[in-house]
């Protein structure tokens, strides 16, 4: 077996003989009741729902390379119902009330998905196993029961999220320095690239028209200039995360961040039955440099992590996808929680960037005056994320009454990054905090307190 550069998801479909579609570049001027930019999971998902409420509304979709190419296609395959800025970030914008409403949208979007993957028969191998995360030092076994017992006083459920202790944590997954964990319902493990491109075909199906290989170069109201026509529409949508960089303007309205995968050989079921993970569940441990993986519906793991983050000038280069320096590391922390895998063939390394805010929080906003609506900033956890932001989308630009036109991550996007070289250092220097909070957390644990004063630093 070849060890691959491209992303696992992506590779098994063509080592299959499922060649992926080859749709058709946009020629000339058009126009269009809805032109969406980006076809990844934003834009699909907010096409599929304007198919479904209005049919008789001109759908296109532009996509730069192929539908799934960016953080669609690469992932760690995780329908999390989780925002990347948590529960309190939104309740300082909007009251604890309406933080926890779009806590329970969030949670429902992960079913959703699964009703659609359902409904459309997408084979992606959706199974709703929860997250199990380790708590592996006593710093994380702290904030696990402060964490749970703060969001049990906030009205979520034992069902939703519980405390585990040392030996149910093991029952789950067999790692290594277990104290204990946490389950946390609402999350599915999917093959993100099947879900994509089945995705893409419910729409086509539905009516919308995707183009491929037609770089957006400016967005303006009412108006997409890519490089082989103007696309005029009612309302442009822009769905276009890391790569919104690309876009005339807007270089620094959201950070490319790099985050690296591994993936192993498919395990034996000697192997597999000593790791655990029956159910399918993802897992992490509460690490501040984020690990996450998954074991996978034939029976591999797939698992990454975040090595060096931003490159200078948020550049985005295809070298930079894999680095062997960054794929050690992520190998390293796979074999420290499995031993057993130490000696397992690793068959793909890939990478891929994932769009993140200055203020480190996801958005929706609509620009009824200019007929622009922008989506994403998700920061790594927009598989759940961009159906519940399609389907808002989907709504405001419909005009229908929902229970989500007002969910308090519909608004502005925070202020831009700041200029290089501040950009640069400002990142660089947080993950040497966040890498010397675990050092101090893993060697010293009656540091603990200055380590979790960091991380909440860090995170606003």
């Amino acid at each position: 077996m070849v060890e691959t550069a491209r992303s696992l998801w992506l590779d098994e479909l063509t080592a299959e003989g499922t060649a992926l579609p080859s749709r058709a570049a946009l020629q000339g001027d058009h126009q269009v009741d809805v032109a969406i930019v980006g076809g990844g999971f934003t834009g699909l998902w907010t096409a599929y729902y304007l198919a479904r409420l209005d049919p008789s509304l001109t759908v296109l979709v532009i996509e730069k390379t192929h539908v799934g190419f960016g953080a669609s296609g690469r992932n760690g395959g995780w329908v999390v119902g989780e925002l990347a800025a948590g529960i309190e970030k939104y309740a300082e914008r909007s009251g604890i009330d309406e933080s926890l409403r779009l806590t329970r949208a969030i949670f429902d979007a992960v079913d959703e998905v699964g009703r659609i993957v359902d409904t459309e028969t997408i084979d992606c191998g959706f199974a709703k196993g929860g997250v199990i995360r380790m708590a592996r030092n006593q710093p994380q076994l702290q904030r696990q029961i402060e964490e749970v017992a703060h969001h049990h006083e906030l009205g979520i459920t034992d069902e939703e999220i519980r405390l585990l202790d040392k030996q149910e944590t093991e029952a789950i997954i067999n790692a290594t320095g277990i104290l204990g964990g946490i389950m946390f319902a609402p999350c599915a493990a999917v093959d993100p690239a099947r879900l994509v491109l089945g995705l893409a075909t419910a729409c086509e199906k539905a009516g919308v028209t995707i183009v491929e290989r037609t770089a957006a170069e400016a967005i303006g109201p009412r108006q997409v200039v890519t490089e082989t026509g103007t696309i005029s529409a009612s309302v442009v949508v822009q769905a276009t995360e890391a790569y919104t960089r690309d876009l005339k303007g807007q270089r620094r309205r959201l950070a490319p961040f790099y985050s690296r995968m591994i993936a192993t050989e498919p395990l034996s079921e000697d192997v597999l039955a000593q790791i655990g993970l029956v159910d399918r569940p993802t897992f992490a441990d509460d690490r501040h440099m984020v690990i996450y993986g998954q074991r996978t519906s034939d029976g591999r793991i797939a698992f990454g992590g975040r090595g060096v983050p931003y490159l200078y000038g948020s550049r985005i280069s295809p070298s930079m996808e894999v680095r062997p320096d960054s794929h050690r590391l992520v190998h390293e922390a796979l074999v420290d929680l499995f031993p057993i895998l130490a000696d397992t063939k690793i068959t793909h390394r890939w990478g891929g960037v994932l769009g993140v805010p200055r203020n480190w929080t996801p958005f929706i906003d609509y620009d009824r005056a200019n007929g622009i609506a922008t989506a994403g900033g998700y920061v790594g956890e927009g598989v759940a994320a961009a159906n519940l932001a399609g389907r808002t989308v989907a709504d405001l630009i419909t005009d229908t009454d929902s229970e989500r036109i007002d969910l308090p991550w519909v608004a502005p996007a925070s202020r831009s990054w700041e200029p290089e070289p501040l950009r640069w250092l400002g990142v660089r220097g947080s993950r040497r905090i966040m890498a010397r909070a675990d050092d101090i957390e893993n060697r010293r644990g009656s540091e603990a307190r200055l380590a979790m004063a960091i991380s909440r630093w860090l995170r606003g």
